[in-house]
């Protein structure tokens, strides 16, 4: 990957360096980058001070003295914990480059700076020394904007200043709230009038030094006054929050576009085995300039989630690749792909992501499948018996079901999966029974009285292959019917023109595989019995012995990422994207402009749930 990285670097440097024809680039142009990092670290360092000053007596004191009388502090410098939040949130937001963060920091810190510079002009404030410090630094954060403004181009979401208005409102209304009736249970001082608590309790809400001490009819103890400026801090958070998140990526796979998409998987839909599952509806599309590829993509969190290879020409990949990481820049979106396979991971690395591997994708050759031989004998004696217990397979392509089987087999599907939450994204279709997708293949397992008792859907591969979307069963039934499903499948493929197939997908296959020989390193073994360890509770090592044993050919699957540090980012958002994990969201106050057949947004059915 080093080495594969590096040839964008000299490209990189030389579009920071020189112009065009050669020229060098203005002095100014080349320090607008540092000039913007300069801004983040102040913020950084004003988010430290503020948090040791509330921490420390002694500092806290010290600040608050010079922010009263003849004394000012620097930009954002109020020992608080308001100030705390907002120059630690502010440095997050700018270090995603986001405009409304510039602009907010401009319209604090501008006016700021020029009443610093009047107050300098009387003479009892020039003779502090302290004065011309905090005069200085902020000005230099000034100068530092205004240089580096260009490099703030991400933009926001047009809910944006609504939704933070609606968010502020109610959330002073609750913490002011909660405050007021604090001070008036816990006030020392008698004859106190509602306004006189209702004014402390916002000015305790910017700071607990002695700004709300000239209410003389209120003294509260100290805990009330920390209890408020926590609420108010944590109601700041959610503002900004609501102020400078990034857009959502509302607009979502359209009729055109998925009509395109299906043209690109008719003539190069053989390339990856997840490529069907790009026309999932809760996804959107950016396109190469050529139209010859596409990458699909959903945005989590931030996290522009991309998933697969690209879908199209691969001489057409850098191009659509490009398209997205420029969207990316542009709304201050996280890249992340996951479950590309190598060809595809090696071209993402040309464009400065780097790779990491989830684990395997099981393929069965058709040709190479037999149930013959010692190391099928388990396969071969389960579906013997689950075939002399009565059950039979039926395959059928999804269009040649009729629509009341079709709606009774979506009725116990749902039925089977038993409450619980579905999972899917990168390899899910996220929905059964679409006649847009007549294309894919269903096969029924029934019992001795035609009873259904388990299915299993497959998304096409190509014009010779099908991949694994949906397994479902009856609990109370026969075990081993997946197996035997998977079996009749494998025999039968040569009557369906198949040649290959995939099933599950093997998170950290590897590790398994090459943590149980002899001669495994230690830090390798105990990375293995940590994974057998959560595999208690999801299905890691279940899954790779469960695939295993139809003896595949195992394609590695990569995550791809441009920093490091994003991991964990990246990782909770993909956790939402599949399922796994569920967050309280702010409810829209904008509609979506894409919703499926029924008007709702599709449900997932997640691969080997």
């Amino acid at each position: 990957m080093p080495a594969q990285q590096s040839t964008l670097i000299p490209r990189q440097q030389a579009l920071h360096h020189r112009g065009s024809e050669g020229e060098r680039t203005p002095l100014h142009a080349r320090l607008r980058p540092g000039a913007a990092a300069a801004t983040v670290w102040y913020l950084r360092l004003q988010a430290v001070l503020n948090i040791v000053a509330v921490l420390s007596l002694p500092f806290r004191e010290e600040v608050h003295e010079h922010n009263v009388g003849r004394f000012f502090t620097p930009y954002l410098a109020t020992a608080g914990l308001v100030s705390a939040a907002l120059a630690l949130f502010l440095a997050v937001v700018m270090r995603r480059r986001k405009r409304a963060a510039w602009i907010f920091n401009m319209l604090l810190a501008g006016p700021l700076f020029a009443l610093y510079v009047l107050a300098l002009t009387q003479g009892a404030y020039r003779q502090h020394v302290f004065n011309w410090i905090s005069t200085l630094l902020t000005g230099v954060f000034v100068a530092a904007l205004l240089l580096g403004r260009k490099e703030f181009r991400a933009v926001g979401d047009r809910s944006n200043p609504k939704l933070a208005l609606v968010v502020g409102a109610c959330g002073v209304l609750v913490s002011g709230g909660i405050g007021t009736l604090l001070v008036d249970a816990t006030n020392r001082v008698p004859g106190a009038s509602p306004t006189d608590k209702i004014a402390y309790t916002l000015l305790r809400g910017v700071s607990v030094g002695p700004l709300a001490d000239r209410i003389d009819t209120v003294d509260a103890p100290r805990w009330v006054d920390i209890i408020i400026n926590v609420l108010m801090a944590a109601t700041f958070l959610l503002v900004l929050y609501a102020c400078f998140r990034a857009p959502r990526g509302r607009e979502l796979l359209g009729e055109q576009d998925e009509q395109r998409l299906r043209a690109l998987l008719a003539r190069h839909g053989e390339r990856d085995s997840l490529g069907y599952f790009a026309l999932r509806r809760d996804k959107a599309v950016i396109w190469s300039p050529s139209g010859k590829a596409a990458i699909t993509y959903r945005v989590v969190g931030g996290v522009t989630l991309a998933s697969g290879d690209p879908i199209g020409d691969p001489e057409a990949w850098p191009g659509a690749i490009d398209e997205w990481l420029e969207e990316a820049r542009r709304h201050a979106w996280t890249p992340a792909v996951m479950g590309a396979g190598e060809e595809a991971g090696t071209i993402y690395a040309r464009h400065g992501l780097d790779a990491l591997e989830l684990g395997d994708e099981a393929i069965v050759e058709v040709a190479d499948f037999s149930l013959e031989g010692r190391a099928m004998r388990v396969v071969r004696q389960a579906h013997n018996r689950v075939g002399r217990a009565g059950y039979t397979v039926r395959i059928r392509r999804h269009g040649d079901i009729p629509e009341a089987e079709m709606a009774l087999l979506i009725e116990k599907a749902d039925h089977w999966r038993e409450g619980g939450g579905e999972r899917g994204f990168s390899m899910a279709l996220g929905r059964l029974g679409d006649p847009a997708d007549e294309g894919c293949v269903m096969l029924e397992c029934r019992d001795s009285e035609g009873e259904p008792r388990a299915l299993l859907s497959f998304v096409p591969w190509g014009e010779r292959g099908l991949s694994l979307d949906l397994m479902r069963r009856d609990r109370q039934c026969e075990n081993g019917l997946m197996e035997f499903m998977v079996i009749e499948l494998l025999l039968r493929a040569r009557e369906l023109g198949l040649e290959r197939v995939s099933l599950n997908f093997a998170m950290f296959r590897a590790v398994f595989e090459r943590g149980s020989r002899l001669g495994a390193g230690p830090v390798l073994r105990l990375w293995r019995s940590v994974l057998t360890f959560f595999s208690r509770w999801w299905q890691i090592e279940s899954l790779y012995r469960a695939n295993a044993k139809y003896r595949p050919v195992w394609e590695p699957r990569f995550l791809l990422f441009e920093k490091s540090g994003d991991i964990p980012r990246i990782g909770i958002a993909s956790a939402r994207a599949e399922g796994f994990l569920t967050v309280p969201s702010l409810p829209p106050l904008g509609r979506r402009h894409r919703r499926d057949a029924q008007g709702q947004p599709p449900a997932p059915h997640g691969k080997g749930s």
